[in-house]
């Protein structure tokens, strides 16, 4: 039920698009204003999630590890996975970022005969997420031609390199097809495997399925539906320069691929995609593990509080403690011994 939904999402904002595109005023409504609108939404929320988590304050030292810490000088250190650095926290990020190195790392449960729970590589994911987001990003890339005038000099090549398979007279780009076969592992991962469909809402299913929406939507347009590039050039050179018109018939299947681009720009800040940027502010990953070398203040801390140390604590509540069955490191004194009663006054000597 829930990729179900996710899936009537994304086919009922094709519907809209095709219908909104046959409509007089339609074209201008999803090839100007809404670019402009979703790309302002887009900007803002970034930056205001971005804003947000760099604001938040972070008191403690929390970063994971997974590995020997900087300690005596003949233990060697991880550098890696137990930063105390700078440099070595930059490292770290670098190969988070750019290789995913923690998705690398990722094992998988499965129980055996006997019952056994074993644990193996799991590589898939990693690969298949590595191909996902390079591929994103080099037709990201590649349709800097349509916003640029000249064209940059790397676009070119980089389309050289990523259209090596050339049929015909309309050169396959491989990024579009790798594309789309990550989104499509993606997503069948989640609903084959029974546990991670049970944990998995249509908040993602949907950024797949209209990424993929948008993947085909370009394949179809290239290969199938040809559309005026001409035209398409002169809207989006016009969308850069504030001065956007819409010439010609430029075909129903760019508005359709124009406007699902939109949705997702729009609903990037609000959703897990943010990680594009969460990354970066995760102090998990961002800080150095260095509690041991450096004192680190509480900015929480007031002032005209007084530190007061646990042996004081102690002292003040021991008796407490004890009495509560509570582990104390100072055994309380034992109670001394109360005094003998008075011995008691002579009696008076009886009266003959």
């Amino acid at each position: 039920m829930r990729v179900l939904k996710a899936f009537i999402a994304v086919v009922a904002l094709v519907l809209v698009a095709l219908v909104v595109a046959q409509v007089p005023g339609g074209q201008s409504l999803l090839g100007i204003v809404l670019p402009y609108l979703a790309f302002a939404i887009f900007l803002g929320g970034f930056i205001y999630k971005v804003v947000y988590w760099a604001k938040s304050p972070v008191p403690f030292r929390i970063p994971t590890t997974c590995g020997q810490e900087n300690s005596l000088p003949f233990i060697k250190q991880n550098k890696l996975d137990c930063p105390t650095t700078k440099g070595q926290v930059v490292g770290r990020m670098l190969l988070e970022v750019l290789l995913f190195r923690s998705l690398f790392r990722n094992t998988r449960a499965s129980i055996h005969d006997g019952p056994t729970l074993a644990y193996g590589s799991n590589k898939w994911l990693w690969l298949f997420a590595l191909l996902f987001h390079y591929s994103f990003l080099v037709i990201i890339l590649r349709h800097m031609r349509l916003f640029t005038d000249p064209i940059a000099g790397f676009v070119p090549m980089l389309e050289f390199a990523d259209g090596f398979l050339e049929v015909g007279a309309t050169t396959i780009y491989q990024s579009s097809f790798i594309l789309l076969a990550a989104v499509t592992f993606l997503f069948l991962r989640r609903v084959v495997r029974p546990y991670l469909r049970y944990i998995s809402l249509p908040a993602d299913y949907f950024p797949l399925l209209l990424i993929f929406g948008i993947g085909l939507s370009g394949i179809l347009m290239r290969h199938v539906f040809r559309v005026d590039i001409v035209s398409v050039k002169e809207l989006t050179m016009g969308l850069v320069t504030f001065s956007p018109s819409i010439e010609g018939q430029i075909g129903a299947i760019f508005f359709v691929h124009i406007f699902l681009v939109c949705v997702l720009l729009a609903y990037f800040p609000f959703s897990k995609l943010m990680h594009l940027g969460g990354v970066f502010m995760s102090p998990t990953r961002n800080m150095a593990n260095n509690s041991r070398m450096v004192r680190h203040e509480n900015p929480w801390n007031d002032p005209n509080i007084k530190p007061h140390s646990y042996a004081s604590y102690e002292d003040e509540f021991r008796q407490f403690m004890v009495d509560a069955d509570l582990p104390v490191e100072k055994q309380p004194e034992p109670a001394t011994a109360e005094p003998e009663a008075e011995e008691a006054a002579p009696t008076e000597e009886p009266k003959a």
